[in-house]
């Protein structure tokens, strides 16, 4: 569920720099944006309460770990089995992440594989779950904005 906190010119400052260099301590965070020690720990303080910050897992290239391809398997289901499809899927190793939709397709299943063979068996393996009415593969065949927040908060601290 999306926070429903807005960040400030401030918060987003610090996020800026938690971006930059995810290891930084709070002293050097401190250092990096002029603001006192005591300010940044407050602020990522109340960050993390309100669900603004989330996990500090590292993003790892799946293809480093055998899983060179990736795909989203569009996903409509019964509506009342929504939660028992989620759950199934929170199952399966190879889905990465799972995204409710509005419109014609209720789920983006965003899913790694070790080759075509691997893809059409987690495909199946998804079809298969109670629920589940049907799906459409499509393969990446090419990653070309990789995931970033900080132009948003470059926007913030700017003032824009």
């Amino acid at each position: 569920m999306p926070s429903s906190t807005t960040v400030d010119s401030l918060d987003a400052k610090i996020l800026g720099a938690l971006t930059e260099d995810p290891r930084a301590t709070v002293i050097a965070l401190a250092d990096k944006t002029g603001l006192s020690r005591n300010t940044v720990q407050a602020r990522l303080g109340k960050l993390e309460r309100q669900g603004v910050l989330h996990s500090f897992e590292r993003r790892i290239d799946p293809g480093a770990l055998g899983y060179p391809l990736t795909a989203f398997i569009l996903t409509s289901v019964t509506q009342r089995k929504l939660a028992p499809v989620a759950d199934a899927l929170d199952g399966i190793p190879e889905v990465v992440e799972v995204h409710g939709l509005s419109g014609a397709t209720d789920l983006l299943i965003h899913v790694v594989a070790r080759d075509a063979d691997d893809l059409y068996r987690i495909a199946g393996r998804i079809l298969d779950i109670d629920g589940v009415e049907q799906t459409t593969t499509s393969l990446v065949m090419r990653k070309l904005v990789d995931y970033r927040l900080t132009p948003l908060l470059e926007q913030l601290v700017d003032g824009a």
